[in-house]
This record gives C-alpha cells, structure tokens and sequence, in this order.
C-alpha cells in the first residue's frame, strides 16, 4: 500500500490533507507536526509522497523538503504561502521539490499529488534498472578476475624435468 506523509502543524489543514490525499488512494497517511518528527519517520519509513505544509513549528519547511529529497525517493510538495511561494518556487524546484501555493483548489493539490507520486515511481524504475547493472558489473569484475588469475598462471614458467 502506497505510503505518504503530512508534515502539518495545523488540525484543520491536517484534515483537509488527509481528505483529498484519502481520495487518491493514501488511505491512512502519517501526519506529524514538526520537521525534526518528520525526519526520524522518513529515516524509518519508505513514503511515496512526502507534503510539508508551511511553517513549521520548529523551522519554515523548505530545508525539510530539500532533505526529502536527498535522502529519500519520495515525490516532495511543499505548500507555501502565495507571496513566499513565489520567493522560494525557482530554488526549490532545482532540488526536484513541487511548490504548491496557498490557497489552492483541491483539484490542484490532487494533481500535485499525482505529479509527485509519478516521479516517486518513475524513480523507483530508476532504481530497479540502476540494481541490475550494477550486479551485471560486478559479475563482470569477477570474470575478469578469473581471466587475469588464468593468464597469470599460463604466463608463469614451469619448471622442466631434467633426466
């Protein structure tokens, strides 16, 4: 099941959240309330969409969804104020995190969502395809040893019999 979390100070908006993301098939999503919360759970749990709604209790956010995204594969959206939105939208967006601004319709947050979790999954591909070569070098690491350890062993002279 497809796993996503709110990071949310606010009771009303973790409600709103929850409803709309619910409606996308996030079902039971985890909502904490501060960025330092946020992090132990991303360090323990694999989340698909990660949605910080700014500011936080303990710092703004925006530091939050650029670690997201660095340390975990998820689909980082940051929703934000429309004035800072704007302010912080070009750097964020360099980092792979979605800025959303406030307020928004909830057709607008549901595709926000779905962009997220599309890149969420796109990478997961990603990093399926990245496992395989990096098995397939790996094995041909160990042929090439073997071929070095056979030449060298060809290559070394042998004793001759002496009558």
């Amino acid at each position: 099941m497809a796993k996503a979390l709110i990071v949310s100070a606010g009771n009303n908006a973790n409600e709103y959240l929850a409803r709309h993301i619910g409606e996308l098939g996030y079902t039971r999503p985890t909502i904490v309330a501060s960025g330092g919360e946020a992090r132990r759970r991303m360090d323990t749990n694999d989340f698909e969409v990660v949605i910080i709604n700014t500011p936080l209790p303990d710092e703004f956010g925006h530091e939050l969804g650029t670690d997201a995204v660095e340390k975990t594969d998820a689909g980082v959206i940051l929703l934000a104020k429309t004035g800072t939105a704007e302010q912080i939208a070009d750097k964020l967006q360099d980092f792979g995190v979605l800025v959303l601004a406030k307020p928004f319709t909830g057709a607008q947050f549901r595709q926000a969502v779905q962009i997220a979790a599309s890149s969420y999954k796109r990478l997961a591909v990603l990093r399926t395809e990245n496992a395989k070569l990096l098995d397939k070098i790996a094995q041909l690491r160990l042929v090439d040893r073997a071929k070095c350890y056979l030449i060298e062993k060809k290559a070394t002279p042998r004793p001759t019999p002496t009558a």
